[in-house]
């Protein structure tokens, strides 16, 4: 199984140019990757890096073709 990269919340901010309440926002409308729970107590989260470059590559497809989904 290959290594995944794990992106803490300042990474994901700064990969997308949205805050936390707009990526919280998101995730709940089902429309950005859900984190993972980095502990038992679930305080600690990130997101897969590669499926965050896939929302992002997905949002600029769209953004090229007139913003059709």
């Amino acid at each position: 199984m290959a290594t995944q990269n794990l992106l803490r919340l300042p990474r994901v901010e700064a990969a997308t140019g949205y805050k936390r309440s707009t990526i919280y926002r998101l995730i709940q409308q089902g429309e950005f990757p859900s984190p993972i729970s980095l502990s038992e107590s679930g305080r600690a989260s990130a997101w897969i890096e590669d499926e965050v470059n896939t929302w992002i590559q997905k949002r600029i497809r769209e953004s090229r073709e007139g913003g059709s989904k």
